[in-house]
């Protein structure tokens, strides 16, 4: 399962530029990280709207292979605007470094020279790659403020603005020179541009203003009306089966394969397909939908609704269309950790969590509770990965010891995932 691809904005020379950025992710044994491009180039648009219309026209680029490409080449315009996340003044960097080392001021300036680093290594940019590996001590930004205390830390923080300034403009001059923009379909670019027109009409709009109430107006009228209004609400709401009978399908990623299956909630405690502990995988939707028809010999079956599940697969009705949120990869995450918590994907580790502490609940046991609390060091790294504090001690190095306690939970949750078809 790969991670996402990302829109990200750059302040260069020329002005701010969009463009896409993949993170790790893994195909195989094959480990990738890729920007929107071609061989040498790295593409730079203007607007959102260019990139938009490039993305949906174009398929001769180094993420045209990464397994969310289609799923990219769908969105809508306005959800390729890059979030503050991933918004870097990187033309504004010597400036940022010679503010006072704020909270605020170290993860900015930590985000910058993060994605400067990445974008050094992917495009083999020497001057680039140079910076970073003579100059270890830019990696006291990661660990917040804690490093700029006392005199010290005062003199470490000016160490680091001085070197910004002297170098930056090597780094600028070698970030402009890889970063091309190419021609983009007109047709399709008008397009994207009406999409963001309207995007930005929708949220200026004013709300409705209620209109005062004819104290002679005939009470029952004004019932009907609001009746008939919520009638037309539950019409266009369409929550589909599985939300209708409150168990979801999930998706499961593990160096084993593809897994796929049922869980729901009995009001706090997780319950799968499966039974004593033992989740059950399936590789197919037929299998999975046989399986349902043919079986109550699992938990989900005690489950109110499981009646309706498996009316529907004796009639082959059913259709697993499974949301983002439900889809759980573990493969590399370890190997990542060994990196640190900024190199792990915080949404893949998130949810990998979830995974993993539901399928606890369900067998019962406390061993991921125990593992990820905050006072282990797996657990202040998982934290710290999911929900970074430039105001906090970051997790030091080396993760070696983090890698291999989540690699044993994942192990343990791998012997209780069982293949039934």
């Amino acid at each position: 399962m790969a991670g996402d691809i990302v829109p990200i904005e750059l302040g260069l020379t020329d002005g701010n530029l969009f463009t896409l950025w993949a993170p790790r992710w893994r195909e195989g044994d094959d480990e990738w990280e890729a920007f929107l491009g071609l061989e040498e180039d790295l593409y730079g648009f203007d607007s959102v709207a260019a990139l938009a219309a490039f993305v949906r026209t174009d398929d001769d680029n180094d993420l045209a292979d990464h397994p969310q490409w289609d799923t990219v080449r769908k969105l809508k315009a306005e959800e390729l605007i890059p979030d503050d996340k991933h918004s870097y003044d990187l033309i504004g960097v010597p400036e940022l470094a010679a503010e006072d080392p704020r909270g605020e001021v170290i993860a900015e300036l930590e985000n910058a020279l993060e994605i400067t680093r990445i974008i050094g290594e992917v495009c083999e940019l020497t001057p680039v790659t140079k910076f970073f590996t003579a100059n270890p001590i830019l990696g006291a930004v990661t660990v917040g403020t804690d490093n700029f205390h006392g005199r010290e830390g005062v003199d470490l923080w000016v160490r680091i603005g001085r070197l910004i300034a002297k170098h930056w403009d090597d780094v600028i001059d070698a970030l402009d020179d890889v970063v091309t923009t190419p021609e983009v379909d007109a047709e399709a670019l008008v397009v994207a541009e009406d999409e963001l027109d309207a995007a930005a009409s929708a949220e200026d709009e004013d709300e409705p203003e209620f209109e005062p109430v004819d104290p002679l107006s005939d009470d029952e009228d004004t019932d009907d009306e609001q009746d008939d209004a919520d009638d037309l609400d539950e019409e266009d709401e369409d929550e589909g089966f599985w939300a209708e009978v409150g168990i979801d399908p999930i998706r499961i990623f593990t160096d084993e394969g593809e897994f796929l299956t049922l869980r729901c909630y009995v009001g706090d405690k997780p319950v799968f397909l499966g039974g004593k502990g033992t989740i059950y995988g399936f590789s197919s939707e037929r299998a999975l939908t046989r399986y349902l028809a043919e079986s109550n010999s699992h938990e989900l079956a005690r489950v109110s609704t499981y009646d309706e599940v498996q009316s529907m697969a004796n009639a082959g009705e059913l259709t697993y269309d499974v949301l983002p949120e439900n889809e759980y990869a573990l493969p590399g995450i370890d190997e990542d950790m060994l990196e640190g918590p900024r190199r792990v994907d915080s949404r893949q580790l998130d949810l990998a969590v979830e995974l993993l502490t539901d399928a606890a609940d369900f067998a019962g046991i406390d061993t991921v509770d125990e593992a990820l609390r905050t006072t282990t060091p797996l657990g202040w790294f998982v934290d710290y990965a999911i929900k970074p504090d430039p105001n906090r001690l970051a997790p030091s190095g080396p993760f070696d010891n983090e890698s291999e306690s989540w690699r044993a939970l994942v192990g343990d949750f791998e012997e209780r995932l069982v293949r039934r078809g």
